[in-house]
């Protein structure tokens, strides 16, 4: 099942040429999940040839313009385009009121509901899961409420070997196979070992969006192993005070926490527009963190199943 993550939007307050505010999305199956929406975002889903329908759930970290400013631009293209079905949409509170009283204003009634989760950003709790994946909170250190996204994969059933699977079992029995039961008779003596006939599924992958915020060595244990980490690095670790200051973190403070959280590969991003050379930021990433790799838009990085 594909699992993979596509950048759209890597700068911070300020865009530049090529740079653009927040955005992307991680693809689960055929199911996409848009993660924050800065302005912008509509054009560069049609670069990566992302249809807008298929976007039924949408992920905002916090209410600072260069995260969701694009959402209003996005729910007036939906529909223009005729969509019926619910949109589902979670992220702080006051942005249900933000985006109802845009709608209002500017006279724009919507052919389909908008659906408005509001979550705890001060929590890290499960807010949504189907039969692919579950996502949960990680609570952010920014100036104001912010929480990032942490994807998991859904556990796997255990594979049938073909070969070794007796003949006339059920289709009840080998269900119960692959979700690690054995079969017993009515007197409970056991007939046949799901360890004889499957194998371990692979390990759920799970992807950790760090959004906004200063340094958090204690969320490390949240996330630990992740397959993929976002963890934004506005600034180099010389403006260390200024990174504090407006609730930020440093390309060496990303690269720690990715050692810490014993990540296995890490993408940094939300680069401040005074950097016109990411490579300086790279540098100082890889230093604490090797498999380190820059959110340059466009990117995707797959996740394979192991």
């Amino acid at each position: 099942m594909e699992f993979e993550l596509t950048i759209l939007g890597s700068a911070s307050a300020t865009p530049m040429l090529g740079r653009h505010h927040t955005a992307q999305v991680l693809t689960v199956g055929r199911e996409p999940y848009l993660i924050d929406c800065g302005e912008a975002t509509q054009e560069r889903l049609i670069e990566q040839r992302i249809r807008f329908g298929r976007i039924n759930r949408i992920f905002i970290s916090h209410l600072h313009g260069d995260h969701f400013f694009g959402l209003f631009g996005l729910l007036g293209t939906l529909h223009l385009q005729g969509r019926q079905e619910p949109l589902h949409i979670y992220g702080p509170t006051g942005l249900d009121e933000i985006i109802t009283t845009q709608l209002r204003c500017s006279g724009t009634p919507l052919a389909f509901d908008v659906e408005f989760t509001a979550v705890d950003t001060e929590r890290h709790q499960l807010i949504f899961e189907d039969a692919s994946v579950q996502v949960y909170t990680l609570p952010m250190r920014h100036r104001i409420p912010c929480c990032g996204y942490l994807f998991r994969e859904q556990p796997r059933r255990r594979r049938l070997l073909k070969e070794s699977l007796p003949a006339g079992l059920t289709p009840e029995q080998l269900q119960a196979l692959t979700r690690g039961q054995d079969l017993h008779d009515e007197a409970g003596h056991v007939l046949l070992r799901h360890t004889d006939v499957t194998t371990a599924p692979a390990p759920p992958r799970s992807y950790a969006y760090c959004a906004d915020s200063i340094f958090q060595e204690n969320l490390a244990d949240a996330v630990r192993g992740a397959d993929l980490l976002y963890h934004e690095a506005t600034f180099l670790h010389e403006m260390l005070d200024r990174a504090q200051q407006t609730g930020h973190s440093t390309a060496r403070q990303a690269g720690q926490f990715a050692r810490l959280a014993e990540v296995k590969q890490l993408i940094i991003g939300h680069f401040s527009s005074r950097y016109r050379d990411l490579q300086p930021l790279l540098a100082e990433a890889k230093r604490e963190f090797e498999n380190t790799q820059l959110a340059i838009e466009g990117l995707t990085v797959a996740v394979p199943s192991l």
